[in-house]
This record gives structure tokens, C-alpha cells and sequence, in this order.
């Protein structure tokens, strides 16, 4: 088959395999074949000679060599790597070669059919040779990487260092683009190139395409070069079918392709005009059977990354094809469905945008706004987020009509309901963008907006009753003359024998016909029916053939009365339509005209009010929306997923600039949040702040510094304690980053001192916010410290208690400021005694004993505690201020007793008693809490401090000594040494903490001390409510006791039954709930002591007194998760707020349990005895609002193994429950368990236990409602076949109860005597039961009340004991027998369960 001379036509064809095997076989001798493929080892020597050959006969010698640069790619991966390269540099030349040759044959117009079918076969082995290199060497890296990193190796030492295929392979692939842009039909017979040799040529670019790598930037230009030769392969040889199947194939096999087509369509529409290939791709994809692509997810996911960027880079012709991909919205797949919704976006966009929209194009508008709009209800979460992602690029656009306005709204704001996370994130996006692209007003509070719309509602009505006043009645000519012509025609007839007087004639010939024949009608409008019928009788024959009479001539068979009429009618009815043109006479028509301009003027002002009517309508509406949506994000800002809360707190930054009254609500409840263990939380509130307040815009530093003062002003106004605290924590950050101006700090002292003019409450203000902003840096009041005594707590302090307290808020910064770095012993801040600041706070405090001011208890607490914190010797500076404040006291009762004895004596001196008592109690209360803070604090760390000092110089006095000793016994001496420091620093702790006990528990409270003089005081007015009932004094005195008992166990322990009594049986809320925060502290100081009394804490939790219940749950909630109280059966009471009346109360409920899930199984371990306690009739706890605690207790059931486990437990609990109502919670409970086939087993194992339940309806039902979930779950022939065979069994049961409750009624319920239990409660005495909630103490006093998991044993006597119930008198008639007030000592609990404390536990 060789070629015997270059002129001869070779006898055979060069046909282009499928495979490269295909060459080995022979179909005929018109088809070339390879006659033998060459061992490697020779294959250096061929490429050569092939070499020689080229040099001589250029690229025909492709056709004599043929044989061995197959053999080069049969062998590729044993080859060489030199022979490969010289094989591929080679090739390249030889098509260069033929390219540059064949540029100027083809353009010859005489080409031989011979030299055409040598060249033809040339060019097709060499492009084959060259192709099937360059597939190679792009397939060589990864299968590199599949062999490991021997072959790795390998590769390496073949493969020279200065070949790299990625830089080789751009210039080929630009010479096989240059080799197609050439006229190669010419080569082939009937000028058309066959499929194969494009296919060739393309399929190398595909190959290229499924690198994944091809996407990166440093690839850009291959990927360029691939582009275009593929748009010269669709632009001159057809071959878009092809590249049509080739792109759909590999966008549903390779995830990475989908930009790099969009990119390539982009490229082929623009630079080779090819749109039509747009629509035979989105065709191609629309046939895809949805069906197929809800199973094939890799495919979809390329089909929709492709369609959403294509329609991003040619949303126009996307939209013409539009239609072919609409059935996919029907699918399965949601990420089709993304990618369409997301083409319709970018249409509306960018194509279908503006007021100038044709009506087919404005219906296709409304269409794909119709269709976006039912998708925020898609059943799959994505889909609903991304429509919302789609609306928010809309409306930031400004592409949504206003028409869509508020029914977009309105699903936005539906959407924040959502169970997706995502949803409501992107929803929360969408509004803040409707507010931020609002068309409507920067300022958007309703109440204004209301008033507004008022009174341009009531502006419109004026209009419309004004047009309809002036409008007149327009009726036509004709009915005028219809209604005027029965008199008219008898006039004329009474008026045809009479001939007109000649004066009347005269008149008429020097007249204007027109003007006469105004007057005629004028006439006939007066009714002068006679006058008119004469004129125009006249003037028919004097102006005849002249206008207007020239239209009104008498025919020959006409009579006179008939024309008469005729004439008549014609001017009357003329006059009207004519009257515009014709000349005034009299002013009639100007005045007409100006009526109607009066009257187009009329209509232009009303319809301009109907559309601000409606402007402020759409307003309006927009704004109770707005406010909806605040009050449902204002629930989100606490939700466990942070971008969420992100959301939230952007979407109130943008309501409060828009002045929304309400927005401040949801600025001050995103205050807490700065307490956040999430960064990007805390870090998104000061972002907030710092955008509302530290940016003000326009003006001075001054006015800037004027405007941030106000707004931190308006904040604080009527703000909780802790929204200050949460304030100031803000505002420390922001001191601490130097983000604060000194003009602002300059200005709040101008305002503190008076030097600027401001009212009392900004002064107060401004005291608050420079204590604020000393928390970041303590300089700011350390530096003005004497201007702060001098004028907060001088003369006039007793006219503003509360002044004077936030002035020592603000003077305890300095010491917080002064505190040592850690590692550090330097001496603590103290001032000395001497200092004004003690002198003035000694002088408030014993001047406003005696006052009746309300602020001054808060004020003498804040005080102690800095007198404490800040002076040297505060117990001297304390028990002079006692003192004098005793001494007034003693004056004060003193008074009272000389005067009881006068008869009619007024009982004020009573008040006055209850006064001093109740500031002296406060004070000593406050004053003993602060001495034992200072021992256990400022004293404890002193000593500490002080024994490190002496022990660091007595470790350099040995260090030094030792130095002089012989090396070899100086290192066993300091080992010795170091021991014996750490020996003495330990035990030299223990004995500090033990010499600041001793004197807490056998000092503080001895007859020496003058704090024991208080205690009988003290304890008298506790024992004693019905002598001392002024309120304020019982709950001071209340308070006083739980300080006193901080600071000794055994006073602690002795008067526990007191303080406890109160706390149960005071009529005083505030009692109750002042001794509820000190008993939490007690629990913490003295947990073994307060361990039996947890039945009273608890019991507080059913308090009648809302606040009371609130301050328990609080406390209760912080002892349970530090571990400080052991949590019970009894931790049902906290479950039982979750249906309290209080949303407060509610949501500390909910933030109790869920903190609680998150420690180990603690929810799992207490649902039993939860279920068993609110399950009993007794607990008062009805059956809608128990399964309303149940839904949110089972929330936190999580784990496979719990909801096993409790399956099992719940069943088994059907046989200790006694009543119909706990068969209806035990099988409630089971529908609310997510039950997989382990759960399910379960219950068929434990059928027995509630079979016989089956026959209650309720009870069947909730079974029924399980079974459903589980047959929608189970998709394995096992699970089916199980769940088929429960329901079987429930049916069964079910069935056969109701049978025999039909045949033997009295059998049926003398049944559970004769099986040994007790018969269940009547309806009638279980609802009575449950009308309202039981004291925790009577219910916890039935241990073996119906469904209580069953408990050891108790004595009888134990049960007789707590059956007993606490007495108490509150009467003055008791007040020496002080005893009665407290329980009995036989219901003083007795057994008491040490509880560890891992650490020492201070006063708080």
C-alpha cells in the first residue's frame, strides 16, 4: 500500500477510526490499514527517518510513516519521554507545515482531484497523529495520580524538567484553530467535510473541557483557545448538533464545566453570532424527563448551575426559550427549580424592566412575577429561600411593579414563620431591602401616617361634594325640544293667521341673520314661545338662502306649520353644537367657558388627591406590615442560629432609621445580646450601635457630639437595670477603642456641672453615662474625682437620692480600674479616711435617716458597698454612720412612748417608728453584707498578697545564702527548699481561708460586736408581722435577715425555719420575693443547710404573684444549672411554667429547659417523673395545657437510644396509671417520639402493657396517629410488614374491647375491683380536680399518689409527719411569743444530704 511517487494517487483512503484498533483491520484494499506495529525499541530510529522524510517530502511523508507514529501512541505509556516529545514537536511542524501549504492551494481554482485526495489523506493522518498526542499527554497527569506515588516518581525522571504540557498545549491548539479556519471542504468530494474529522478535531477539546482544573484563572488562555476553535467548528462546519449532545453529556457528568460553557455560549453568540445554539441546549435540557433527573442529583445540579449563569450572560435569548423548560418547575428536583425561577429573575431584570413594557412583554412580566410569588410556598426550604434571595436582587434593583409591592410584602413577612432556618434569614433580607427601596417615605410611623391619611381623605371628600354642587344637570337639545314641542306646535297655530308688524320687519332687514337667530333661541329658552314663533316666521322670508336659514327652506309640499316647527327645531337644536363657534352676544359664552375650565380644573385637582389618597394608603399599609414583621423578628433575636440573629439585629438598624416608633423596642431588646458567647453576635450589636449612635451625620464635632448625647439620652429613658448594664458594657467597648470623642465625655460633664443648661434628668443622665464610659476607662472619672464629690454629694444631696447613687456607681469604677494584672502583687487603691468622699457619704447617709425620701435605702446600699471598696479602715467609717443613725432612732421611738399614755394621741408617731426602724435595719443589713464581702474578698487577698511578698524575700535571702554552700549540697538544699515552700504556701492558704471563717462565724455576729446589736431587732420585727405590718419594713427587715445569715452557718442554721416561714406564709409579695433571692445566695454559701428546705424553693414557683414566680424561676434556674440544688421530681414545677399566663415567665421556662438539654441526658432522665407528676389529676394541670408542656419537653429528645428507651418506659407506665386522663397522657407522649423500626419493636414488645388501654377512643387514636408516621417512614419490606402487623394487633384489641363493652356493661366496669385495683376517678371529680393547681406542698406530700414511680418505703411516723400542716398567727396580740410564727419543730425538716462544694464558695 505504499505510495510509489508523490503525483500518483494513492489507491486507497485514509478513513478515520473510532478506535484506534480499528486501524489494525483491513475492510478492503481501498482502506488503509496498519501493517505493523513496531516494538518500543525501534521506535526512535522510525521518528527519525520520519524526520528525514519531512525535510524532503513536507507532510506526505506522514504517508509512508504512518505505521510508526501509530506505533508511537500504541505503546504511549511504555515510550520514552523524549521519543513522546520529539514525536509531538515534530507533528506539530508537519501540520504547521501542511496548513501553511494548504493556505494557498485551496485558493487555487484548478485543483486536481488527485492532489486533492493526496492531501485530503495527509491532512487526516496527520491530524489524527497529532490529536491522538495531544489526548494523551492531557490523559498522562491524571492517570499519574490514579497509580500512586511510585509512578509519580516515575514520571518524573522520564519526563524531562523542561516539558510542561499545560504551556505546550495552547499554541497547539491555536494551530488546529488556524488549520480550521481555512477552506477544507475543497478537499473533500461535494465540498463537505466529513463528521469525523470534526468530531477529531473537537473531541481534544472536550477532552481538555473535563479536566477540572480548566475552570482556573491560570488556565484562562487554554481555556480561550478551546472556546474559539469549538465556535470555528460550529460557525464553518456544522457542527452544532453535536456540540449540543457533547455539552449536555458532560454538564451532566462533570460538576466544574457548567461556567466554562457559559462562558463558551457567550463567547459563540457574540463572536460567531451563533444564538440558535442557546435554544437547542435549553431544548436538549427540557426534554429531560423530570422523573429521571430527581434521581440523577449530579446531572441536575449541572443542568441548573448552567441554566441560572447562562441566563445571568444572555437573559434575552434565555427568555425566548423560556417555554421549553417551564414543565420542570412540576418536578421533583429542586435545583431545576432553582435555576428556572432564578432565568426568570434575571429576565425580569434585565430584560423585562420599565415602564415602556409592550403588552405581551408586560403579561410575561406578570406571569414570572406569579409564578415566583407560589413559589415562596414551595415545599422544599431552598426553593423558598432562594425565591426570596431573588425578590430581594428585585427590589434593590427597583424591578418590582408597584403594584406587586405589598403582596410581596406580605409573603415576606408569612415567611418569618417559617420552619427554615434559611427561610427566615432570607426573608429577614428581603424586608430590610423593602425598607431600604421603599418608594413611599424616609419616615414610616403609623400614627403619623394615620393622621395624614386623614386629613387628605377628608380633603378628598370636600372635592368630590364640591364637584358634585357645581356640576350641573347637562340635558341634551333634543329632549329639550321633545319637552318644549306639544306647546310650541299650538302656539304656532294660534299664530299662523296673524302677519308680522311691519316695525318688526324693518328691524330684521338691517339685522344679522345669526344674531337673529340667537335671539331666537333665546327666546324659546324664556318660554316666549309667541314672540320667538313671529321672529322666525319674519325672518324665514327675509333672510331666505342665507345662514343659518339657508338649510331651512320651504319645499313646495311642505305646509306652513310643519316648516314653521322645522325651522325652529333646526335652531334650538343647532345652537348647541355650533354655540362654540359662533359669537357671544350677551357673555352667555364666555361664561360657559369659564365654567367649564373652572370644571377640568375641579377634575385635575381631584384625581391628584385620589392618587396621594392612595400614595398614603399603600403607605400605610406598607408600615403595618412593617411593624408585624418587628414584633415577629424581635422573637428571633435569641435563636440558636447566629445568622439568623445577624439578620435580626441588621433589620432593626435599618427600621430605626427609618423612624419607626416601635424600632426602639427591638434597639433595646437586641441590648442583652452584647452578653452573646457567639463573636459574630456580640460583634454584630456594637456594629449596630455603632452605625444608630457613634455616626451621626452633617454639622460640628460639638453638635455631633449634642446629637449622640440625645439619642444615648432617649435610650435610657424609662430603661430596665439591666438594658443600663447592657448599655454600659456597649459603651465601655466602644471608650476601650477609643471610638467615644472627647467631646462627647466634655460635653456629659458640662451637663454634670451645670456649666451647660439642662434639666434635672439629663444631669442624672449624664452621671450614668460617665460612670459608662469609666467601666472602659477608669481615667475618666479618676480624674475629676473631686469634681464628682463636690458637686453630686454636696449640700443639696438629700433633694436627689438617686444622683447621688449613680455618683457612686460612678466613683466605684476608679477601684476597678486600679485592680493588679494578674501574676502581679501590687497594693490594692484605697483612699484614707480623711477623704471628703467619706466625710460627704457619712453626712448624706445620716442626713436622710431622718427623710422620707424612697431613693435613700438604694442610695445608703450603693454607699456602703464604696465606702468598702475604696476606703482604708471602712468598718471604723461604718460603725460611726450606725452609730449616729441609732442614735436618731432612739430619739425618734423615744418620742412616741412619752406620748402613748395621753389619750387622742395621734397615731403618727406610729409611722415614724416604722420609718427609723426600716432605714436602721436596711443600713445594718447592708452594713454587714459589705463587712463580709470585705473579709472574703479585699481581706482574703490582702493576706494573700502580703504572704507572697514575704515568701519572695525570704526565697532571694536562701537563694543568696546558698551560694556560698558547696555546689553538691546546695542542689539537695533547694530541692528540699522548694518543697518545703510549696508545703507552707498551701497550708498557709488553708489557714487564711480558716482565720476569715472563724471570724465570719464567731466574731461578726458576737455580743461584742456592734453588728450584734441589730440581730434582736431584727429578728423581732420578723417574728412579729402582725405589730410590725408596715410593708416596707417587712421587707426590709426581710432582707436584713438573709444578710445577716450570709455570714454564719450556725446563725444560718438556726433561724432557716424563720426565714423559710416568711417566705412561705408572708401576705407580702416583696417579702416573699426579696427572701427568694437571698435563699439562692444561701444555697450557694450554705448548700448543706438549705439542701432539706428545697421543697419550699420549688413551692414559690406556684406563687400567686407573678413577680414572685418570676424571681423564683430566675433563681431556680441558676441553682439547677450551677449544680446547687439536686434536681428532683420536683423540676416539674419549672415544666408547669411553660403554660404560665406571663410570656416573661414562659420564656424563662423555656430558656431553663433548654439550657438544661445541653448537659448530658438531664431533660431524658427527669421526662418520667415530669409525666407522672403533671399527668396526675391532683396537679391541677389540665390535659390541653400538659400536652402543651410535653411538645416542648419532647423537642429536646434528640438521640435513637432515648427515644427507645422511653417507648419502653412510657409503655410499662400504663399499667401503674389509674385513671382514663393518664391513659390519654401516656399515649399522647408516645405520638409526640420520633419512632424509627428499633422504636417500634418496642412498643410490640411491651403490647401487653397497654392492650387492654386499646378500647378508649382517645387512647386508639394516638395509636392510630403513630402508626400513620411510622407507614409514611417505612420504606423497607421489613419495616411494612411489622407496621402491618401492629396494627393488626391494635385493631384487634380495639375491636374486641368495644364488643365487650357492648355485651356486659356491668361486667366491664365491676372489672377493675375484681382484678385488685382500685376503680379510675368519675369524669365529674377528675374535672373537679384539675379547675385549679394544687400547692406544691400537698402534692409532694403523696408520695403514692396514682402514676408516682414507686419510692423506698417511709415509717409511718415519717407519713404522720408530713401530713401535718404548718400554723401561723400574724396578729400584734403574738408579739412575745415570737416562736409561733415559724414552723413547728416536727416540720422542720431533720434529714439533711451533705452536698461537696468543690470550691469555697463567697458571698455574692
Amino acid at each position: 500500500m505504499a505510495v510509489q511517487s508523490l503525483e500518483d494517487s494513492p489507491t486507497w483512503e485514509f478513513h478515520l477510526p473510532l478506535s484506534a484498533a480499528d486501524l489494525l483491520r483491513s475492510d478492503g484494499p481501498s482502506h488503509y490499514a496498519v501493517q505493523e506495529v513496531l516494538p518500543v525499541k525501534e521506535l526512535r530510529g522510525q521518528l527519525a527517518g520520519f524526520q528525514t522524510a519531512f525535510r524532503t517530502q513536507g507532510a506526505f511523508a506522514i504517508l509512508h510513516h504512518f505505521d510508526a507514529l501509530y506505533s508511537i501512541l500504541h505503546h504511549f505509556s511504555s515510550v520514552e519521554a523524549a521519543v513522546k516529545e520529539d514525536a509531538l514537536e515534530l507533528m506539530q511542524k508537519v501540520v504547521s507545515g501542511h496548513s501553511s501549504a494548504l493556505t494557498a492551494i485551496l485558493d487555487s481554482t484548478d485543483l486536481a482531484p488527485s492532489l486533492r485526495a493526496l492531501h485530503c489523506n495527509a491532512l487526516k493522518m496527520n491530524c489524527y497523529v497529532l490529536v491522538r498526542l495531544v489526548e494523551a499527554f492531557e490523559a498522562e497527569p491524571s492517570r499519574s495520580t490514579l497509580l500512586g506515588l511510585d509512578s509519580k516518581k516515575k514520571n518524573k525522571k522520564q519526563q524531562g524538567p523542561s516539558f510542561l504540557w499545560e504551556e505546550e498545549r495552547q499554541p497547539i491548539l491555536q494551530l488546529l484553530t488556524r488549520l480550521l479556519q481555512l477552506d477544507l471542504h475543497r478537499l473533500w468530494t461535494g465540498s463537505v467535510v466529513e463528521d469525523e474529522f470534526v468530531s477529531l478535531m473537537t473531541g481534544c477539546c472536550y477532552h481538555i473541557l473535563e479536566n477540572p482544573t480548566i475552570g482556573h484563572q491560570k488556565h484562562r488562555p487554554t481555556r480561550e483557545v478551546v472556546i474559539h476553535l469549538l465556535g470555528v467548528a460550529l460557525r464553518r462546519y456544522d457542527h452544532m448538533l453535536n456540540a449540543t449532545l457533547k455539552v449536555t453529556q458532560m454538564l451532566q457528568h462533570f460538576e466544574h464545566v457548567a461556567p466554562v460553557f457559559v462562558e463558551a455560549v457567550s463567547t459563540w453568540i457574540k463572536d460567531y453570532g451563533m444564538k440558535s445554539i442557546v435554544g437547542e441546549l435549553l431544548r436538549e435540557i427540557g426534554q429531560k424527563c423530570p422523573q429521571e433527573l430527581a434521581q440523577d442529583a449530579s446531572g441536575a445540579k449541572g443542568y441548573a448551575a448552567f441554566l441560572a449563569e447562562l441566563a445571568e450572560q444572555v437573559p434575552a435569548i434565555v427568555l425566548a426559550n423560556m417555554s421549553v423548560l417551564l414543565h420542570h418547575l412540576d418536578g421533583e428536583n429542586y435545583g431545576m427549580r432553582n435555576a428556572i425561577l432564578a432565568a426568570m429573575a434575571e429576565a425580569l431584570l434585565q430584560v423585562l424592566n420599565g415602564e415602556q413594557l409592550e403588552d405581551a412583554a408586560r403579561s410575561t412580566r406578570d406571569q414570572f412575577l406569579d409564578t415566583l410569588q407560589a413559589h415562596t410556598c414551595d415545599v422544599h426550604g431552598f426553593v423558598r429561600s432562594r425565591v426570596l434571595q431573588l425578590f430581594t436582587r428585585i427590589v434593590q434593583q427597583k424591578a418590582l411593579p408597584l403594584t406587586r409591592f405589598q403582596a410581596v410584602v406580605c409573603l415576606a413577612v408569612s415567611r418569618l414563620q417559617d420552619k427554615s432556618v434559611t427561610v427566615v434569614k432570607n426573608a429577614i433580607q428581603l424586608l430590610a431591602a423593602f425598607l431600604s427601596n421603599n418608594p413611599f417615605s424616609c419616615k414610616l410611623s403609623c400614627s403619623d401616617l394615620t393622621e395624614l391619611l386623614q386629613k387628605e381623605r377628608q380633603k378628598l371628600q370636600e372635592l368630590r361634594d364640591k364637584r358634585r354642587a357645581t356640576a350641573a344637570v347637562v340635558i341634551p337639545p333634543e329632549e329639550e325640544w321633545e319637552a318644549m314641542e306639544p306647546e310650541l306646535q299650538a302656539t304656532v297655530k294660534s299664530c299662523l293667521g296673524s302677519q308680522p308688524q311691519g316695525e318688526e320687519a324693518g328691524d330684521l332687514e338691517a339685522g344679522d341673520p345669526a344674531q337673529v337667530s340667537d335671539k331666537i333661541v333665546r327666546l324659546l329658552r324664556k318660554s316666549s314661545y309667541k314672540d320667538a314663533v313671529l321672529l322666525a316666521q319674519v325672518a324665514a322670508g327675509l333672510f331666505q338662502g342665507m345662514e343659518p336659514f339657508v338649510s331651512c327652506s320651504q319645499p313646495e309640499d311642505e305646509d306652513e306649520e310643519e316648516f314653521l316647527l322645522r325651522l325652529l327645531r333646526t335652531l334650538y337644536t343647532g345652537s348647541h353644537t355650533e354655540g362654540g363657534t359662533q359669537e357671544p352676544a350677551d357673555g352667555t359664552a364666555n361664561a360657559g367657558g369659564e365654567e367649564q375650565g373652572a370644571e377640568e380644573q375641579l377634575s385635575s385637582e381631584l384625581a391628584k388627591q385620589e392618587m396621594l389618597v392612595q400614595y398614603l394608603q399603600d403607605a400605610y399599609n406598607f408600615s403595618v406590615k412593617v411593624s408585624e414583621a418587628m414584633s415577629l423578628v424581635s422573637r428571633m433575636m435569641y435563636e440558636s442560629s447566629v445568622s439568623v440573629v445577624q439578620e435580626a439585629i441588621e433589620f432593626f438598624v435599618i427600621v430605626s432609621q427609618f423612624g419607626i416608633p416601635q424600632a426602639i423596642l427591638g434597639v433595646r431588646r437586641l441590648l442583652p445580646l452584647i452578653w452573646s458567647k457567639e463573636p459574630g453576635i456580640r460583634e454584630a450589636v456594637l456594629n449596630a450601635y455603632r452605625r444608630l449612635y457613634l455616626s451621626p451625620s452633617g454639622g460640628t464635632e460639638r453638635a455631633r457630639a449634642h446629637s449622640l448625647v440625645q439619642s444615648l439620652s432617649l435610650l435610657m429613658v424609662d430603661a430596665s437595670l439591666a438594658t443600663i448594664q447592657c448599655l454600659g458594657e456597649i459603651i465601655s467597648e466602644f471608650m476601650q477603642k477609643d471610638e467615644i470623642k472627647p467631646a462627647v465625655v466634655q460635653l456629659l460633664w458640662e451637663r454634670f456641672t451645670e456649666k451647660s443648661q439642662c434639666s434635672a434628668l439629663e444631669r442624672h443622665v449624664a452621671v450614668m453615662l460617665l460612670g459608662m464610659m469609666a467601666r472602659g476607662k477608669p481615667e475618666v472619672v479618676g480624674s475629676n474625682l473631686d469634681v464628682l464629690v463636690k458637686m453630686g454629694l454636696d449640700e443639696r444631696v438629700h433633694e436627689n437620692y438617686r444622683l447621688a447613687q449613680e455618683v457612686c456607681h460612678a466613683i466605684s469604677k476608679i477601684a476597678s480600674g486600679q485592680k493588679p494584672a494578674l501574676g502581679k502583687s501590687g497594693a490594692p487603691f484605697r483612699l484614707p479616711r480623711s477623704h471628703l468622699l467619706f466625710e460627704r457619704l457619712s453626712e448624706a447617709i445620716s442626713v436622710g435617716f431622718a427623710g422620707s425620701s424612697p431613693h435613700w435605702i438604694p442610695f445608703t446600699e450603693t454607699a456602703t458597698a464604696l465606702i468598702y471598696q475604696l476606703a482604708e479602715g471602712p468598718e471604723e467609717i461604718c460603725t460611726q454612720i450606725l452609730q449616729r443613725c441609732s442614735q436618731q432612732a432612739l430619739e425618734k421611738l423615744v418620742e412616741p412612748e412619752g406620748e402613748a399614755a395621753e389619750p387622742g394621741s395621734s397615731p403618727t408617731g406610729g409611722a415614724i417608728d416604722s420609718l427609723a426602724l426600716t432605714h436602721l435595719v436596711s443600713l445594718a443589713g447592708d452594713v454587714a453584707l459589705q463587712q463580709l464581702v470585705h473579709l472574703e474578698l479585699a481581706v482574703s487577698v490582702e493576706l494573700r498578697r502580703r504572704r507572697i511578698l514575704g515568701e519572695e524575700q525570704k526565697t532571694k535571702e536562701r537563694a543568696h545564702s546558698c551560694k556560698k554552700k558547696q555546689k553538691a549540697k546546695s542542689t539537695g538544699n533547694e530541692t528540699t527548699m522548694e518543697m518545703e515552700l510549696g508545703l507552707t504556701g498551701a497550708s498557709a492558704e488553708d489557714t487564711e481561708a480558716e482565720l476569715i471563717r472563724g471570724i465570719c462565724e464567731t466574731e461578726l455576729l458576737d455580743g461584742k460586736q456592734l453588728l450584734s446589736a441589730f440581730v434582736p431587732l431584727v429578728l423581732k420585727v420578723c417574728n412579729n408581722p402582725g405589730h410590725y405590718n408596715d410593708p416596707a419594713l417587712s421587707a426590709a427587715s426581710a432582707l436584713a435577715l438573709g444578710k445577716f445569715c450570709m455570714i454564719s452557718a450556725e446563725f444560718c442554721d438556726t433561724h432557716l425555719r424563720l426565714f423559710f416561714t416568711m417566705m412561705e406564709k408572708s401576705t407580702l409579695s416583696s417579702v416573699r420575693s426579696n427572701l427568694m433571692i437571698a435563699a439562692g445566695d444561701l444555697a450557694i454559701r450554705f448548700p448543706n443547710q438549705v439542701e432539706p428546705w428545697t421543697p419550699h424553693l420549688y413551692a414559690r414557683l406556684r406563687d400567686p404573684c407573678q413577680h414572685v414566680r418570676r424571681t423564683a424561676a430566675l433563681v431556680m434556674t441558676h441553682l439547677i444549672l450551677k449544680d446547687m440544688v439536686k434536681v428532683k421530681g420536683q423540676v416539674s414545677e419549672m415544666a408547669a411554667l411553660l403554660i404560665d399566663p406571663e410570656e416573661e415567665i414562659v420564656a424563662l421556662a423555656r430558656n431553663f429547659f433548654t439550657e438544661l438539654s445541653g448537659k448530658d441526658n438531664a431533660v431524658y432522665n427527669l421526662l418520667p417523673d415530669i409525666i407522672s407528676r403533671l399527668s396526675d389529676p391532683e396537679s391541677g394541670i389540665d390535659e390541653q395545657p400538659f400536652r402543651t408542656i410535653m411538645r416542648q419537653l419532647f423537642s429536646y429528645i434528640t438521640k435513637d437510644k432515648q427515644t427507645e428507651s422511653l417507648v419502653e418506659k412510657l409503655c410499662q407506665r400504663f399499667r401503674t396509671a389509674r385513671t382514663e386522663r393518664q391513659h390519654h397522657d401516656l399515649a399522647f407522649c408516645l405520638t409526640l417520639l420520633p419512632l424509627t423500626d428499633r422504636g417500634l419493636r418496642k412498643m410490640q414488645d411491651n403490647f401487653d402493657c397497654f392492650g387492654d388501654k386499646l378500647q378508649d377512643a382517645a387512647v386508639y387514636g394516638c395509636f392510630q396517629a403513630v402508626l400513620g408516621r411510622l407507614r409514611r417512614l417505612s420504606t423497607k419490606p421489613e419495616m411494612k410488614a411489622l407496621v402491618e402487623e401492629f396494627e393488626q394487633k391494635l385493631q384487634k384489641c380495639h375491636s374486641r374491647g368495644l364488643d365487650s363493652l357492648a355485651e356486659t356493661p356491668a361486667e366491664g366496669s365491676k372489672s377493675p375491683e375484681s382484678s385488685g385495683r382500685p376503680a379510675p376517678q368519675t369524669t365529674k371529680r377528675t374535672a373537679a380536680s384539675s379547675c385549679r393547681r394544687r400547692p406544691l406542698r400537698a402534692t409532694n406530700r403523696e408520695p403514692d399518689s396514682a402514676f408516682v414511680t414507686p419510692e423506698p418505703r417511709v415509717s409511718r411516723a415519717r407519713r404522720k409527719i408530713s401530713r401535718q400542716k404548718a400554723y401561723v398567727v400574724f396578729s400584734s396580740d403574738e408579739e412575745n411569743s415570737p416562736e409561733e410564727a415559724e414552723l413547728k419543730e416536727d416540720e422542720t425538716p431533720s434529714k439533711t444530704t451533705p452536698i461537696s462544694r468543690v470550691s469555697i464558695c463567697h458571698a455574692r
